[in-house]
């Protein structure tokens, strides 16, 4: 079960994520991950809390495919945290097609908790958990 609301959004998918094969480039959504991820965090004060010598990095994504999409298309991109550890979080994504609710792609980004100064990974404070809940 997943420990945070689910944040979501729609876009209009535009022209430049378009790749030669006429479809959303595999690049786009990864960039979308990224964007919703940040933006939800920023949403419920995720920033504020962490501090200003800690953040998060990507340790690494999953992304299954399983219908193209296009340009001039309406998607809405869902995001939950679905647990948290002591140092690593991960995040879930759906992208939807709004004409027909189709789903297009699902994938997860395992995300660590580092200190800024050296890398290394930090264990996740207490208040950094408890805005995802």
């Amino acid at each position: 079960m997943p420990i945070s609301n689910t944040y979501s959004k729609t876009i209009t998918i535009p022209q430049n994520a378009i790749d030669e094969n006429g479809h959303v480039n595999n690049v786009a959504y990864v960039q979308w991950m990224q964007d919703i991820a940040v933006e939800h965090y920023a949403s419920i004060g995720g920033i504020q809390v962490q501090g200003p010598n800690a953040t998060w990095v990507v340790r690494g994504h999953r992304i299954e495919y399983f219908l193209p999409a296009f340009v001039g298309e309406e998607i809405e991109i869902k995001t939950w945290v679905e647990n948290i550890q002591r140092v690593r979080s991960m995040r879930k994504y759906e992208f939807i097609r709004i004409s027909d609710a189709k789903v297009l792609v699902k994938g997860e980004t395992d995300w660590v908790f580092v200190d800024t100064q050296s890398g290394r990974p930090l264990a996740i404070p207490q208040e950094v958990v408890d805005v995802f809940k």
